[in-house]
């Protein structure tokens, strides 16, 4: 688990983070988003020891990293937005030399790092030079790197920037799979539409505070968020519009582009879409597509738009 309170980082004048309380759960996942200058890096980079706060604790799995950092180090992994390769090694050099600094016993140096390369597909960039590598492939390797010594914990700074789809989908099950296994992991990204398939929960990160912090339903609780409602309806329409416009819940109904197909704002849930199913049934409505789409996180961020939700 990782457990952020009343952290504070400031560079001079400039409050950086400003007294954050966050906190990941094993088997959470995570998404720290917010415009660029909000904190997100300073943030990560205070909870993994590499700047001092001026405040604050953290504690990593039960350690707290201002008492035993050392200790708090070998159980995280920490993969930062820009990172330096060593350019003259091959991808099989380099994989080996963190894993003997991380204390992967040698018997299983090589394996584990045959491993990882083949997880993130650079197997068959094992014998390649570094410089001769896309920035994505080397974002690959930096994400092997990271995961060698199996972590409990992942803080991932951007870690999909440069990606292709494919790195980007690797990525994205490799962490829901460790998350299955009980990691718990923070990421940051600009990627919206790429956290809502990864994330369990969201924190929005604004001038260096935490404006809402918990997990996706409870964000969306506490926007009091809608769902979109989609149904696809055969002439005649009549019975179901009069229906649709007095069922509790329902607001904002209107046709789409495409003949017979409408959507509207719905507050209920699947309950309340079962039932409303079979009452447009028992009124004679002819329903070919009946379905309901959540507010994902870029619109989950949008919403919050700069304002604390309490």
């Amino acid at each position: 688990m990782i457990s952020i309170t009343e952290l504070r980082v400031d560079y001079d004048r400039l409050i950086a983070v400003n007294n954050v309380d966050l906190a990941v759960r094993s088997g959470e996942i995570l998404g720290l988003v917010g415009p660029n200058g909000a904190g997100k890096t300073s943030l990560i980079k205070a909870s993994v020891g590499l700047i001092e706060p001026v405040r604050g604790r953290v504690v990593l799995g039960g350690v707290d990293m201002s008492r035993a950092p050392e200790e708090g180090w070998r159980r995280l992994g920490y993969m930062p937005d820009f990172s330096p390769v060593y350019e003259e090694l091959m991808v099989s050099e380099y994989l080996e030399v963190f894993a003997a600094a991380y204390g992967i016993p040698r018997r299983d140096r090589i394996q584990r790092c045959k491993y990882w390369a083949e997880r993130v597909n650079l197997h068959t960039k094992w014998n390649d030079r570094i410089h001769d590598l896309s920035r994505g492939m080397r974002q690959r390797l930096v994400f092997a790197k990271t995961l060698l010594p199996e972590p409990d914990i992942l803080f991932l700074d951007e870690p999909a920037s440069g990606m292709d789809p494919l790195g980007r989908i690797d990525l994205r099950e490799i962490l829901k799979e460790k998350a299955e296994n009980g990691t718990a992991v923070l990421i940051s990204s600009h990627i919206l539409s790429e956290m809502d398939s990864l994330c369990t929960a969201l924190a929005v990160m604004e001038k260096g505070r935490i404006l809402v912090s918990g997990t996706l339903e409870e964000i969306r609780t506490a926007l009091h968020s809608q769902n979109r409602l989609h149904i696809q309806i055969l002439p005649p329409v009549e019975s179901a519009l009069t229906l649709l416009e007095t069922w509790p819940g329902i607001s904002g109904l209107q046709p789409e582009e495409i003949g017979g197909l409408y959507s509207a704002r719905f507050s209920g849930d699947k309950d309340a879409a079962a039932a409303l199913l079979v009452a447009l049934h028992e009124a004679g409505a002819r329903v070919s597509e009946f379905w309901c789409e959540r507010d994902d996180v870029e619109s989950l961020f949008l919403q919050i738009g700069g304002k604390e939700v309490s």
